[in-house]
């Protein structure tokens, strides 16, 4: 009973993470649209340049936001009802298609809800109702938010790497998933690592390798899962996504294009949440060996 209403949990939040992962990145460009107007305006004197300035800079719903306004369809814009919003379920009585315009809708949805149901189920059977499977399942939602966004928008947001860097901290002062000194040290590490790296590729190549929300971001899972973790996270991220980008390029992909880093990271991340003691403790007997 309890994992039924873990994976029933899961799913609701996997619908509120929909929300976020579409919403936040439009809220950020939209704060970007608002902060520029201000300081262009600031150089107007004539009130029909500032009006028409406003028109094309600022957004037009200043509601939005990730409550407001209610959920529409893409296609149609009529209000998703209710019971057509139950996570997973929503979507096969809808048999993946809008009620009113019959727009399909993406799989992403029940994607999302389902990932995070299952991995709250097994977050639960593996930890428990516990401080440390709460912190595991808090740290996955944000990792499955931040692959989504970077992978659509190539943004990184630091409304969701900067603060749970300070609660993985803060978690880890009560020893959640790993000790206080061991998640400071991880938080400095990770961040101080691709920094480096970043630096030295721009220095040698005059390009820029990486964002700055890909430091951020390993910066947050090691405040999450200590400095013991960032060895293979950054292993495991960058073979898979060498192993990815070689077949996209295979395929014709532009080898000039930016990768986005955050997915890889997130699934490392996601990796090393269940299974990081194994993976350390099969790199220290490799290492003895």
């Amino acid at each position: 009973m309890v994992l039924f209403f873990s994976f029933l949990f899961g799913s609701i939040v996997g619908s509120f993470l929909n929300v976020v992962i579409y919403r936040l990145p439009i809220m950020i460009r939209n704060s970007w649209q608002s902060e520029a107007f201000h300081i262009t305006s600031d150089f107007l004197t004539n009130s029909a340049d500032e009006k028409n300035l406003s028109e094309k800079m600022l957004p037009g719903n200043s509601s939005f936001n990730l409550v407001l306004p209610r959920s529409k369809c893409l296609g149609c814009d009529s209000d998703i009802r209710p019971w057509h919003n139950i996570p997973i379920l929503g979507y096969l009585i809808l048999r993946g298609r809008c009620n009113n315009c019959n727009m399909k809708i993406d799989l992403r949805y029940p994607m999302v809800e389902f990932l995070a149901a299952i991995i709250t189920l097994y977050v639960v059977y593996a930890f428990g109702l516990t401080l440390s499977g709460a912190s595991s399942a808090l740290l996955a939602y944000a990792l499955i938010c931040l692959a989504y966004i970077d992978y659509d928008t190539e943004l990184l947001p630091d409304s969701i790497t900067l603060p749970f860097i300070w609660l993985g901290l803060i978690t880890n002062y009560f020893g959640a998933i790993t000790s206080f000194e061991d998640a400071f040290w991880g938080a400095c590490f990770g961040y101080g690592i691709l920094w480096s790296v970043y630096q030295v590729f721009k220095l040698l190549t005059k390009k820029e390798g990486m964002g700055y929300g890909d430091f951020k971001m390993l910066a947050m899972l090691g405040a999450w899962l200590g400095i013991t973790s960032i060895p293979g996270i950054i292993m495991i991220s960058s073979i898979s996504c060498l192993i990815i980008f070689g077949i996209l390029s295979l395929k014709g992909r532009d080898l000039s294009e930016p990768v986005r880093f955050g997915p890889f990271l997130a699934i490392a991340g996601l990796i090393f949440i269940f299974w990081g003691d194994a993976i350390n403790n099969l790199y220290l007997k490799s290492v003895i060996l």
